[in-house]
């Protein structure tokens, strides 16, 4: 519009008209590549929040002793099969009285015992399926790369400074 604008004069009146048109659009229709950015800076925010809670975890020996007790049930629960097999082999006649012993067990206590081991696991598996992603090996690392702005080298696009275009290009792979 250099020359023609020169010769009509109008370029200041056209630029005018068309922001004004833009904003006028934007009352009817949000703007798709703003809301993106500012998802786009709440997700960092979030994720610069998350590494500063997890920067300085409690070392303790409670909370030590804690996690440990924590990891324990499975370790046990495989350790204790095998031993029953181990046992069953070495004295069957003791294996098969309490055997005969645990048949004595009412239902309802089999029941209780399944939901508790199947909550256990449940909410591991629950756990482990929710955090996929999970909180970062190193905290800090990941709070510092959050807070970056994404750039063409950290992304490895070529549409490093357009939210819009690199959720595309995602769904195009």
């Amino acid at each position: 519009m250099g020359m023609i604008d020169r010769l009509i004069g109008m370029g200041p009146t056209v630029s005018a008209v068309g922001q004004a048109a833009t904003g006028m659009a934007e009352v009817f229709t949000a703007n798709a590549t703003r809301r993106m950015e500012l998802d786009e800076e709440a997700y960092a925010r979030a994720l610069t929040q998350l590494g500063q809670e997890f920067q300085a975890a409690p070392a303790g020996g409670f909370n030590r002793f804690v996690d440990g007790l924590n990891r324990m049930p499975r370790p046990l629960m495989t350790l204790g099969v095998i031993g029953l097999f181990a046992y069953a082999m070495i004295e069957p006649i003791g294996f098969s009285a309490r055997m005969q012993g645990l048949a004595l067990v009412p239902e309802p206590l089999w029941w209780l015992l399944g939901a508790i081991v199947s909550f256990y696991f449940g909410a591991r598996e629950a756990y482990h399926f929710r955090n996929r992603g999970g909180i970062p090996a190193r905290p800090a690392q990941a709070m510092t790369e959050a807070a970056l702005p994404i750039t063409a080298t950290r992304t490895g696009d070529d549409f490093a400074d357009n939210a819009a275009l690199r959720d595309w290009a995602a769904t195009k792979v």
